[in-house]
């Protein structure tokens, strides 16, 4: 075939396909954003700046990532749809260029106790095929191997239409699971301590059982004295062994008592049913206190905690079960796969390598697969989500990360961020929500949203290069180039908590004396065993204010005056001045609209269509019924009270007619820890991961203790919002308090008293002391990983 001579010497035109560069966002205004107009570059690494409420997550997470997954959705059939979650339209006016979206966020894993590391992840499922084909002995198919799987077998009778008659055939079933009959795939039994429900010197009529509830001559201890079934003025030492079963075990039983019918049942399974089936953080105080005095937690004595039976551990390979291989450190059990050289499986174990090396390059070699999911931080389990899309064959998708270094010692930063160079240069666009310097110093493209945050955030400062937004003059650009200095003078320690033989996860033995009195840092790679240590040998209870990076609970209901308690003195304060009831000034009781049950707007279920929330037309809003705005304070309204920023509030409380101390000294603590700009009625359902981290925090300062053990508190803070932080945890120190962080941050390190570094490397190559001593000891010494990093950091 002959080609036509090309004429024109120019080279053609680039193709129109190829003008389809950028991401196109104007007029985005959803949450506190204000009509921002962006365009940003497709296959490139785009990092978004701002301090923490600035707008990054509206932006990033509730404009761009909601609207592709909105459009997806809509691509299936009406059908499909009444089956996925119905996701609204973003408040804004034009989106364009938009690629296919993959979210790579900080939600925890699922806490369920079957969830583990290799659930999440496919490694788990690869094992178990692994096993049931190399397994000797061979014990079955994949379920083998699988304690989400029980044993049962059974049979019966089957009637069935055969040539217009009706046949009865027996038949029989059999599966072979691999749980554990007795702690049913959980790895961990719990057991109701008896000395706590009941004293057994006593009878039932001298209020024996000690159960809240059950006490006083109420219907639950009337239930059992009056049940006939033993005699209600024996002790119960005395009681046969068919009397004890009844008191304890019995099977619910219909009876008449006072002549009401009522269901007797055994006191275990009657607390375990009313008690122990609710979430612990639902539980009244009382009741709370009960069930962590009276459970106990105990490994399964059948299956030694590897939630697997007898036939499952039995099958091996190289004198390996799947048991032993969960349990090793992924990074090991990765040389272990690495050995077997079977070619009737050879695939197989290619994708597995796969993955188990995905785990090291990533960081988390140090974890092992039978890890349940519910333990990792929120940074293990973005990138435990990250594996599945490193092997990815998609290309030209958008990848979008929600501050990925978080929970990384400096020594890991440069790893993660050479994945996420390696995810851009297969062509893929990476958008990246970020606070670390050493990570918006690789970006292409950078925009720093500001300048303040809530109602002072919402716009674009800077949009450019790393060059530019150093010379930019916006908050993100002053302090890029921050370093805090070591200190020359280091406080003097009070005291000190000593810890003997700390064997908590990997650690080996650790003797360490934590100072008290002083700020005292434990740091190290992640997976060296700081929290381990922290966590494990410094009990929260008596003294010690522990404030973890566990979620925070709560509905759209919730905002931050209903969770730190602050609207309880405020709803008082307005009953007293009207002389009415606390109850009208809650939108959740008596004082809610009835149009839309004081949520403030009415969310409508438009089936397979996305769901519309409208704002309620009765209280315009506001949440209350038109007569409780009547009733004022200090010449403002409940509504408009709930409307005001910690700042504003913490001068309307603190002077004047409406001087309400209680509330006042709450709202100190907010503006304390760096949420002035937070407004009161903000529903918790819309805070970034930093406020409610710093939320927290401003509620666990109203407890008495003398020591504060905090858990990274940098997370999700801005550059400038760690100063801030440095101040507040100075002022808890110089107040008398003992404040032990654990921290990867340089500027919290060099701010120290004293440091505790662990390592030298992660899981079984760590959980050991490399280091004590004061920050300038440690990078003078430069001796250890943590070392290294503080001294370039301060510039030594």
């Amino acid at each position: 075939m002959s080609m036509a001579p090309r004429t024109d010497p120019q080279s053609p035109a680039p193709h129109v396909a190829d003008s389809h560069d950028l991401i196109r966002v104007h007029g985005a205004r959803e949450n506190n954003l204000k009509d921002v107009n962006i365009e940003i570059p497709k296959r490139r690494l785009t990092v978004f700046t701002g301090v923490s409420g600035s707008g990054k997550s509206s932006l990033v997470f509730d404009t761009i990532a909601a609207e592709s997954q909105r459009l997806i959705n809509e691509t299936y059939s009406a059908f499909v749809q009444g089956f996925m979650p119905t996701l609204a339209r973003p408040e804004v006016d034009v989106l364009d260029g938009l690629t296919t979206v993959i979210t790579v966020d900080q939600q925890r894993l699922g806490a369920d106790p079957r969830s583990t590391v290799g659930t999440a992840t496919d490694a788990n499922a690869m094992l178990r095929i692994l096993f049931s084909r190399l397994g000797k002995p061979h014990i079955g198919s994949p379920k083998a191997f699988s304690f989400n799987v029980a044993s049962i077998s059974g049979a019966g009778a089957v009637t069935m239409e055969r040539g217009g008659q009706t046949v009865k055939e027996r038949r029989s079933f059999s599966i072979t699971g691999g749980m554990c009959p007795r702690c049913e795939g959980r790895g961990s039994v719990s057991d109701l301590d008896l000395t706590q429900l009941y004293d057994d010197s006593k009878s039932l009529s001298e209020g024996a059982i000690t159960v809240p509830g059950y006490t006083g001559g109420g219907w639950n201890s009337r239930l059992y004295s009056e049940s006939g079934f033993f005699d209600p003025d024996k002790p119960i030492r005395k009681f046969t062994k068919k009397e004890l079963h009844d008191f304890l075990h019995r099977e619910p039983t219909r009876m008449k008592i006072a002549g009401i019918n009522m269901t007797y049942e055994g006191l275990i399974p009657r607390i375990q049913r009313s008690m122990l089936a609710k979430e612990r953080e639902g539980m009244q105080p009382h009741i709370r206190e009960f069930v962590d005095r009276a459970v106990t937690f105990t490994t399964c004595p059948e299956c030694d905690g590897t939630r697997l039976n007898e036939g499952a551990r039995s099958s091996k390979i190289k004198r390996i079960s799947i048991a032993d291989a969960c349990a090793m450190q992924i990074s090991d059990l990765a040389e272990w796969v690495r050995g077997l050289d079977e070619p009737s499986v050879a695939p197989l174990l290619t994708a597995l390598q796969q993955t188990l090396d995905s785990f090291v390059e990533i960081g988390l070699g140090y974890l092992s697969l039978d890890r349940p999911a519910g333990t990792l931080s929120g940074g293990e389990a973005q990138r435990v989500k990250m594996i599945r899309h490193l092997g990815s064959s998609l290309t030209d998708v958008t990848y979008v990360f929600d501050e990925p270094t978080i929970g990384l010692h400096p020594h890991d930063i440069q790893r993660m961020n050479d994945l996420l160079l390696r995810l851009r240069d297969k062509g893929n666009t990476v958008l990246v929500v970020e606070h670390k310097p050493e990570t918006i110093a690789i970006a292409d493209h950078v925009v720093d949203l500001g300048p303040g945050a809530g109602a002072a955030g919402g716009t674009v400062c800077f949009e450019g290069t790393v060059e530019g937004l150093r010379t930019g003059g916006t908050i993100t650009g002053r302090h890029f180039d921050d370093r805090a200095a070591v200190k020359e003078t280091v406080r003097k320690p009070t005291g000190t908590l000593e810890i003997r033989g700390a064997r908590t996860h990997n650690l080996q033995g650790v003797d360490v004396d934590i100072p008290l009195g002083v700020l005292a840092v434990v740091t190290g790679v992640a997976g060296s065993g700081k929290s381990s240590l922290v966590h494990g040998s410094i009990p929260a209870g008596e003294g010690v204010v522990s404030v973890d990076q566990a979620a925070i609970r709560g509905s759209r209901r919730s905002n931050p005056a209903t969770y730190t308690g602050l609207l309880d003195p405020i709803r008082k304060a307005f009953a007293k001045v009207n002389g009415v009831k606390p109850a009208l000034f809650s939108a959740n009781s008596e004082g809610a609209c009835p149009t839309c049950n004081g949520a403030g707007v009415i969310y409508t279920d438009l089936a397979m269509m996305a769901g519309v929330a409208t704002t309620c037309e009765e209280c315009e809003g506001k949440r209350f019924q038109a007569s409780v705005l009547d009733y004022h304070l200090g010449g403002r309204d409940i509504s408009e009270v709930l409307a005001m920023s910690v700042t504003e509030a913490e001068e309307f409380f603190g002077a004047g007619e409406a001087v309400t101390p209680a509330a006042h000294r709450i709202l100190t603590r907010l503006a304390d820890v760096g949420l002035g700009y937070l407004t009161l009625g903000q529903p918790l359902t819309t805070l970034s991961g930093g406020e409610r981290q710093r939320l927290k925090l401003a509620t666990h300062m109203a407890e008495k203790g003398g020591v504060y053990v905090l858990d990274e508190p940098t997370a999700g803070l801005h550059l400038a919002d760690v100063e801030q932080l440095l101040g507040l945890l100075d002022r808890l120190v110089d107040a008398g308090k003992s404040v032990i962080v654990v921290e990867h941050h340089q500027a919290v390190m060099a701010h120290a008293d004293w440091i505790i570094d662990l390592g030298p490397g992660a899981g079984h190559d760590g959980g050991r002391l490399v280091f004590e001593g004061t920050p300038a000891d440690l990078v003078a010494s430069r001796s250890t990983l943590t070392g290294k990093h503080l001294a370039t950091y301060v510039g030594s």
